[in-house]
């Protein structure tokens, strides 16, 4: 389905190209976030006093800037879910034929259960090397071909087969597809019948270190409250020093690891099993999306999408300094500060949109994207009737750039409106350099994604105005290493917001080109989401 571009310089439609532009500005951006960030609002985690003042700023920022409800009359949208406190053994028991051993906790190995049992026990488990845990029939491979993993423990390798050899005939080659995320080794596992998954970690492979899974040892998880979803007792990730302990205290060579990587592999038995166990701390309760909306005057009834996630990791385990609260500053408060920006500019315009602008603040994205996940399974607004969805998941805080980044390559047409827009105001659009670290699966567009909404992820640039090009890189490798997910993700007076009021203006443009037309935007040949979108479209011709 093309996508037939609508021009946004008709001034029998849209009035002033720059109509709106003026209203984005650093000092607002600012605002927002020293508030959201800000140690009362304790990290913002969902189920805490943080999501209550969360929330409620939202709602009465909403209200102030003067856009509807966009639940009915409410500005919310319960989204229930399940929170586990889980609090495994500080140990793993390792039975093999030449003897015992033990794996220490937190140091290798980081494991929760999403079942609110109040103890989960694995005694003398089986486990199995099962390469990437893979089914994928589009690009015959699958590792559990003839394998009965019932009953036992899985352990997969992070990322695609095509990633550590550097084949480009497998699957994407070093583009990560969703076969190659955390969240889908898990899902096909327990679909297989496993009673556990251990994915084995490497920076390269998952783009973050071991220490940013430590982060996640002996607090809470949420996950929505689905009653018939199948669920492992035990998932979490090991080192890959641990993963090759396993292996050869099972009896097998390490070399089974890069075996993996060879169309046919065979997963392998390992001749050991493992015992440990986990108590858990179960709260079933409500987190909330915010929702707020400008009711379109020609096309009411056709939906145009900004989102952005409100929440962080709330309190946890005390950085070398002390401190417990992770912020989330950047991650992703400057995004949320940017929804609000996105509302006070729709909201000033002289020429009100034709379709409806909606501005969709998110829970639990930090839990594995619980809360547009929800959305997409409960929509407030239809899907089918739902034209597109941008995104903004951490802004740019280190100045103007020349480009804007595209996360997902070719995947819509989306892509070719902010190329377009880029290109008016002597800009361009760049690739995401790392495609094997899996971002365009890593935020909330892809539950929209999923669901056939053509949906644009926007990242930052790196060509940096009056910089070389690598200093751009250099930011944002230096917020990776040394902010992402831990406590140090704090506003900085040294932030230079500029380059994200562009990238913000630009997004905004090309909702004023969706939003004064009748276009649909459509996913391109061989995307992945083109079937979903394309039984949307047989709906509205309905």
């Amino acid at each position: 389905m093309a996508l037939a571009f609508v021009s946004c310089n008709n001034p029998g439609r849209t009035g002033n190209d720059e109509d709106g532009l003026t209203v984005f500005n650093a000092d607002s951006l600012v605002k927002h976030i020293k508030i959201l960030s800000s140690d009362t609002f304790q990290g913002r985690k969902p189920f805490t006093e943080g999501e209550a003042k969360t929330i409620a700023y939202l709602q009465e920022q909403f209200q102030s800037i003067g856009v509807q409800p966009g639940n009915g009359d409410s500005y919310l949208q319960d989204v229930p879910m399940i929170d586990i406190l889980s609090r495994p053994d500080p140990v793993m028991q390792v039975q093999t034929s030449k003897g015992a051993m033990q794996l220490k906790g937190f140091d290798e190995y980081v494991l929760s259960t999403p079942k609110t049992d109040a103890v989960v026990s694995l005694h003398n488990v089986p486990v199995v090397f099962a390469g990437y845990g893979v089914v994928a029939p589009e690009y015959h491979w699958n590792d559990y071909e003839g394998l009965d993993v019932k009953g036992k423990i899985v352990m997969v390798l992070v990322n695609d087969p095509g990633f550590n050899n550097g084949d480009t005939s497998l699957f994407k080659g070093k583009t990560m597809t969703y076969y190659g995320r955390w969240t889908y080794k898990f899902e096909e596992a327990a679909r297989q019948g496993a009673l556990g998954c251990l994915v084995i970690h490497s920076t390269a492979a998952a783009s973050y270190p071991f220490s940013v899974v430590q982060n996640s040892w002996n607090t809470s998880e949420l996950r929505l409250d689905n009653k018939d979803e199948k669920l492992l007792d035990a998932q979490g990730w090991i080192s890959m020093d641990a993963a090759k302990k396993l292996i050869t205290a099972g009896g097998q060579d390490t070399g089974i690891i890069a075996k993996a990587d060879i169309p046919g592999f065979k997963a392998v038995p390992l001749n050991e099993t493992v015992s440990t166990s986990i108590k858990t701390r179960v709260t079933y309760s409500k987190s909330h999306n915010v929702i707020a909306r400008i009711t379109g005057s020609k096309y009411p009834d056709e939906y145009i999408l900004y989102t952005a996630h409100w929440d962080h990791l709330g309190i946890g385990k005390p950085d070398a300094k002390g401190d417990s609260i992770y912020n989330g500053a950047l991650d992703n408060a400057s995004g949320t500060a940017g929804l609000l920006e996105f509302a006070r500019a729709w909201k000033s315009l002289k020429t009100p949109p034709e379709r409806t602008i909606v501005f969709l603040a998110v829970t639990a994205e930090e839990q594995g994207l619980l809360g547009s996940a929800y959305y997409a399974q409960h929509p407030v607004y239809p899907v089918a009737k739902t034209v597109g969805v941008l995104n903004v998941d951490e802004v740019n805080n280190y100045g103007k750039t020349k480009d804007i980044m595209v996360v997902g390559q070719g995947q819509s047409d989306m892509e070719d409106l902010l190329k377009e827009e880029a290109e008016k105001r002597g800009r361009y659009i760049s690739y995401d350099a790392t495609p094997e670290a899996g971002h365009y699966f890593r935020s909330d567009h892809f539950s929209f994604a999923k669901a056939g909404i053509p949906a644009l992820a926007q990242g930052f640039g790196i060509d940096v105005v009056g910089r070389d090009k690598d200093y751009g890189k250099k930011k944002q490798e230096e917020f990776n290493a040394q902010h992402y997910h831990g406590p140090s993700d704090e506003y900085n007076t040294s932030w230079d917001l500029s380059g994200a009021v562009d990238d913000l203006q630009l997004l905004f443009m090309v909702g004023k080109r969706l939003a004064y037309g009748h276009a649909w935007p459509g996913w391109k040949a061989g995307s992945e989401f083109r079937a979903e979108r394309e039984k949307s479209a047989a709906e509205r011709m309905q």
